[in-house]
Parts: structure tokens; sequence; C-alpha cells
């Protein structure tokens, strides 16, 4: 026989919290189900993410491993595992399928808890990137992204964003890949749902990073304005 895979310390809940809904949304960007109906796999690049993903479930203290990139031998991942039979179960009921990169669709989240699953998914699989336009002097631009191998999860996506908050976003081809993307106005709106409160299940460099933009954007914003009155 196999050797079992790590059990977790206590029970995992699967009563809906903002907690629950955003591990959900980990797993189903950087998460895998194996075909064994017992074990759930959460890798990262960010060890701080891992941890996070551990307590959102109850299970602290669970094996933190490290593996090496299969394409970039230079790239450090962290992972743990977890074997339970009845959240496997459970993250089925709602949608999840194994090896789930190309095959993954809706996903039954609550209204109430959609943005914690959202900000889950963005901390996974999803990015926030700016640029200056140098089409236009003073361009500042930024959008944010969220990239799937499943071109129907993305569309799911894209619709409840939009039925839930009027935010409208575009999926297109990515390389090797597909992506839903929200420009600059619906970025902003996006962030203020994402990040709807502190002390919030999050990646803080991905935060800090979105701090960042917003501060360059507001600051770039209040000098255009300047040189409009000046001009005036």
């Amino acid at each position: 026989m196999g050797k079992r895979g790590p059990k977790p310390k206590k029970k995992i809940s699967t009563n809906w919290s903002a907690e629950l809904a955003y591990a959900v949304g980990l797993i189903a960007t950087d998460g895998c189900l194996s075909k064994d109906k017992r074990h759930i796999d959460f890798t990262s690049k960010d060890k701080e993410l891992i941890k996070t993903f551990q307590k959102c479930l109850g299970i602290e203290g669970l094996k933190i491993s490290r593996k090496i990139s299969s394409h970039n031998n230079k790239n450090i991942y962290h992972r743990t595992q977890i074997s339970n039979v009845l959240f496997y179960s459970w993250l089925v009921s709602i949608g999840m399928t194994p090896n789930k990169s190309k095959t993954l669709g809706e996903l039954k989240i609550p209204d109430n808890y959609f943005f914690d699953f959202l900000r889950g998914c963005f901390d996974g699989d999803g990015c926030i990137y700016s640029y200056w336009d140098k089409r236009w002097r003073s361009s500042y631009m930024f959008y944010i992204r969220f990239i799937s191998a499943s071109p129907e999860f993305l569309k799911w996506l894209q619709k409840k964003i939009e039925k839930q908050s009027s935010i409208k976003g575009g999926v297109k081809v990515a390389t090797r890949a597909w992506m839903l993307e929200f420009a600059k106005t619906e970025s902003k709106k996006l962030i203020k749902r994402i990040y709807y409160k502190e002390k919030i299940p999050c990646l803080l460099r991905k935060v800090a990073k979105t701090q960042r933009i917003l501060k360059i954007d507001k600051e770039n914003n209040a000098r255009v304005a300047e040189l409009v009155d000046a001009i005036a």
C-alpha cells in the first residue's frame, strides 16, 4: 500500500464564510484535486499565501514542502497537501473537477461571498499591471487580469462580476491560456469590491502593489488637474 497523505488536525468546516470562499478561490486557480478522490494540493511561490490558505481552512501547522518548477529549475514553489475525503467531495459538489485546468466552469459560490472568492482567484492566478502610455503625455494606465486555461471559467467570472456589480471586463486569448481583463476605470471599481474592508485574507504583496499603482494614479491625476487649471 502507498503512503497516505498528511491529515488535517481537525475537521474542515464547509459552512460558507469569507475565509472559506477565499480558500476556494485559491484552489480554483492554484490548487489541484487528485484523481484518488481524497487529496487536495495547493502550490504557490508565496509561502505567506500557503499559511493564509491553511489558516482559512483551520488547518494551521500542516506540512509545507518545497518543489522546483518542471519548466525552470530556478523557480522554487511551496506546497501543502490535504487528505480529506469529505472536503474533497464538498469541493466536487460545488463544481470543482480533478485536473481542472481546462475543464473548470461555473462554481456554486454564494453571492454574498463571491468577492472573497474572487480575491482568492486574484491572489492565485490574477495580476495587476501598469505602464505609462507613450501615445498620450501623462497617461498612466493599469489593468487587472485573471488568467486560466479554461475559457468557460473566465466567461462565468465575467458574467458573475457584471451581474453583481455592473463592472465590465473582456475575455480573450493570451499566451498559452485565456484571460479576463478589466481596463483602468473598471479596475478601480473592482479593487474596491475585492478589498472591501481591512483585515481580510489576502496576499500582502499584491495589496502593496495595488496601493502603489493607485497612489501613482492619484498623484498623476492631481498634476494633470493643476496643468488644466493653469491653462484655464
